[in-house]
């Protein structure tokens, strides 16, 4: 594995309406359909809507798409250039996120995308809204026939788990773990539906994604046995 050749993402994604009450009935009927059945008895659709829509590709949205890439420095330092897609309008993240997948499939012949829980979150929730958004799916992002070892994915949660399918760890237990500095030092994922909706502060949601963008490039370096990076190595561009 090179480390030029990875794309390292974090996606950040809300529910579609800022409240249950927001949806239609019909909306509402195949909320209810999809949930009930896998959340306690004494929960309301509205507090359910609340908890899970964001994480549910049907009825959530993505609001961020942070990337980030290795490079060498004038230094020949490892080094990390860090760019996010955000907006209101999903449909133009997406656009902009698949321009950037195809620059980097024409640089990279082994380009791969690499994450903490990418394989069952991040990609397959892109997949799903970019389907939805009746965009095509690039070559890099088709994977619906291939099996799983034909899928060019660096997963720092998979990774973690050595065979140990039981296994679950969380980025902020990881990165404590391995000594990495947290990136959840402003708010946490539980807070992202909150401070977008409420608050309307995309800005600091967006700053959010990109540390954790951070984090997961430093996982990478210390699996590898790479010194992390320092803050002077990090450039982010807007």
């Amino acid at each position: 594995m090179q480390l030029s050749d990875l794309l390292v993402l974090d996606i950040e994604t809300v529910p579609q309406t800022a409240q249950y009450d927001d949806l239609s009935e019909r909306w509402k009927s195949l909320w209810w359909n999809k949930i009930s059945k896998t959340v306690p008895e004494n929960i309301s659709p509205e507090e359910s809507y609340r908890l899970r829509a964001g994480i549910l590709a049907e009825f959530g949205k993505i609001i961020c798409i942070s990337t980030a890439f290795f490079y060498e420095n004038e230094a020949k330092e490892i080094s990390l250039k860090v760019k996010s897609i955000y907006g209101d309008d999903e449909r133009t993240i997406l656009e902009n996120f698949l321009m950037l997948c195809a620059k980097m499939s024409n640089i990279h012949h082994g380009f791969t995308f690499a994450g903490h829980n990418i394989k069952e979150f991040d990609i397959p929730y892109l997949c799903r809204r970019l389907i939805i958004n009746q965009l095509p799916l690039p070559t890099c992002l088709q994977l619906h026939e291939k099996k799983p070892w034909e899928v060019k994915m660096m997963d720092t949660l998979n990774w973690w788990k050595f065979g140990d399918n039981k296994n679950y760890i969380s980025l902020d237990l990881l990165a404590e773990v391995l000594q990495i500095p947290t990136s959840k030092t402003d708010i946490d994922g539980s807070m992202v539906q909150e401070v977008y909706y409420k608050e309307k502060n995309l800005n600091r949601i967006v700053q959010y994604c990109e540390r954790d963008v951070v984090v997961t490039a430093n996982i990478i370096l210390r699996f590898m046995q790479l010194p992390i990076l320092a803050d002077k190595q990090v450039m982010v561009v807007h």
